[in-house]
């Protein structure tokens, strides 16, 4: 039984790891690039979400909410002004200007936030659900349940939405799709949208589990979130999970 207990556990923390290469996998099926800055995008929605609790002293659910805000701009902007101009350049050029992005991030939390860590409010209870033998955190459940709530509607939003199908058509053939009337510019920044605003709703799970803000924050988990989306074919939204 203890076993199981630590599947489900770890279940949890995959649905993390899920809910971020969801960024990478969408972001990569449609433009066809890698955002290496997707991490540090992580990384600020944490530290947004860390003010808006600590110093605004708003509920969780406003503080995520602006969190997904931020960060969603955040990927928009980053989409319009670097990776834009670099539509048609080679894949390593876009490669470097993602690095390029992501040292830019890091160094300008920094620089506004210091380098020394945060520590994350308990927001979550500490409790757990007992079936017999198998304890369950409450904070697992919850990951869990958000995990799957997310690749619900993403999976309803894809198939089931005129948007969700012109996004689609942009990663089968972006040429064809734009012959089709599809503006297939608007489309990436909408992907861009949707990844950053899923980046800082893991930022939020990712901060309750282990608590603690800084600016390479977002590294790691980005990095075993892009071997995931890898292992689960990047660019199809089911293997990420």
């Amino acid at each position: 039984m203890a076993f199981l207990s630590y599947l489900i556990n770890g279940l949890g923390l995959g649905s993390v790891y899920a809910i971020i290469a969801l960024g990478y996998t969408m972001v990569y099926g449609i433009a066809k690039m890698l955002n290496f800055a997707h991490g540090d995008i992580i990384m600020v929605g944490a530290y947004v979400t860390y003010f808006a609790l600590s110093l605004m002293k708003l509920p969780v659910l406003v503080s995520v909410l602006l969190a997904v805000a931020v960060s969603t701009l955040l990927g928009v902007t980053i989409e319009r002004l670097a990776y834009k101009p670099l539509r048609h350049a080679t894949s390593l050029s876009v490669l470097i200007t993602a690095i390029g992005v992501s040292y830019f991030l890091q160094n300008g939390a920094q620089l506004l936030w210091g380098s020394s860590t945060k520590v994350f409010p308990s927001v979550i209870s500490n409790g757990a659900l007992t079936l017999g033998s198998i304890s369950i955190s409450y904070l697992t459940l919850l990951t869990i349940f958000v995990c799957l709530a997310v690749m619900g509607c993403l999976t309803l939003f894809i198939n089931k939405t005129k948007t969700g199908m012109a996004m689609r058509a942009c990663s089968e053939d972006k040429g064809a799709a734009a012959l089709m009337g599809i503006n297939v510019n608007q489309i990436i920044s909408i992907t861009f949208a949707i990844g950053s605003g899923l980046a800082a709703i893991a930022a939020f799970l990712l901060c309750a589990t282990y608590p603690s803000v800084y600016p390479t924050l977002g590294s790691m988990p980005g990095i075993k979130a892009f071997t995931a989306a890898v292992f689960g074919g990047i660019g199809s939204i089911p293997g990420a999970f």
